[in-house]
């Protein structure tokens, strides 16, 4: 099967096209490189541009007619960034995947498998969600990928559109051949932060809120190995059509996750465990835009992509602490 992945140069992107290539399909990657480095691409089919830019659209299925879904993972992803930038974050992932949308099904390529975020999700005593608890968004970023859930929602329910909505929950380590990870100099991921700290780019970790309320008082994330994450992405398009059949619905939201909460003091731990030395640890207020956090309920996952994440959260910080090692030879900085 051929597959468009737009922002198939970013971290998340490379790795799914890597997984989709393992399995048997090709990806055909589109890019407009804002942030995702060219490197990531390696020789794969690839436009670079943008995912508005209908001409090109029109280009890249003229050109590839047997791409049988769309991948949507192109956006803008920080936190912060969203609370200083408001109008950006609105204007790329919001209006650009409107157009984006209505082309796919101007196209005739009505099947969209689309990158959501946990971040949705409100505040729950017991922290575990399920795709049907209610939402509160806090930030600007959160707020884009809820508005468009709501506009595939709708397309799908008016049009030909069909869409699988995958809510994330944290991904972090690396391709298993350590060929793309985390590539920002500057990482606002948290394991990005620690592998830093580790290799001495960082006098310190930084704890970002120590008051909330979870068993240790830090924030609480569903920690989730990016190949695993990668590999749901193949198992939902390999069974898109099973999938929606399934809930007799057109379009339809599962959570990927590992199933458990860990909280940032315990994932400190585990990287420390597998780092084998303590690192420097501060503390400070939440970021602009932080939430207390959530984990995943899978089972809707379990159920219609007969998908579990089996890797470990220490196979995942291994797997970021030997990306973190050798990132310079790929991509020239440290």
């Amino acid at each position: 099967m051929k597959v468009l992945v737009t922002g198939g140069a970013g971290y998340i992107g490379s790795t799914t096209c890597k997984a989709l290539e393992e399995a048997g399909h090709t990806p055909v990657v589109l890019d407009s490189l804002l942030t995702g480095p060219l490197v990531f691409v390696k020789d794969r089919i690839f436009y670079e541009g943008d995912i508005a830019d209908r001409d090109l659209l029109t280009r890249v299925f003229t050109e590839h007619p047997d791409i049988e879904a769309t991948i949507h993972m192109a956006a803008r992803i920080i936190v912060p960034e969203s609370v200083e930038q408001p109008y950006e974050y609105y204007r790329d992932n919001v209006a650009k995947s409107l157009e984006l949308f209505d082309q796919l099904v101007a196209l005739g390529k009505p099947r969209v498998l689309f990158s959501s975020s946990a971040s949705l999700y409100a505040l729950k005593d017991t922290f575990e969600v399920t795709e049907e608890d209610a939402l509160a968004p806090s930030s600007p970023y959160a707020r884009t990928k809820l508005m468009m859930e709501m506009i595939l929602q709708d397309l799908a329910r008016a049009t030909d559109l069909r869409a699988i909505i995958l809510r994330y929950f944290n991904p972090i380590g690396s391709d298993p051949d350590l060929e793309s990870g985390i590539y920002a100099k500057e990482p606002s991921h948290i394991v990005g932060q620690l592998v830093l700290t580790a290799r001495g780019l960082r006098d310190s970790f930084t704890i970002t809120g120590v008051d909330h309320p979870t068993r240790d008082g830090t924030g609480i994330r569903d920690y989730i190995h990016v190949w695993d994450l990668a590999r749901a992405h193949v198992r939902a398009i390999e069974r898109f059509d099973d999938v929606l059949a399934a809930v007799d619905e057109p379009s339809t939201v599962i959570n990927i996750g590992t199933g458990d909460g860990v909280t940032v003091r315990e994932l400190v731990t585990a990287f420390e465990n597998v780092y084998g030395a303590k690192l420097p640890v501060t503390e400070a207020p939440p970021r602009p835009g932080d939430t207390v956090g959530a984990y995943a309920n899978v089972d809707k996952a379990d159920a219609l992509l007969q998908w579990r994440s089996e890797l470990t959260i220490e196979d995942a910080l291994d797997s970021a602490l030997k990306w973190g090692a050798r990132r310079h030879e790929i991509l020239g900085y440290e």
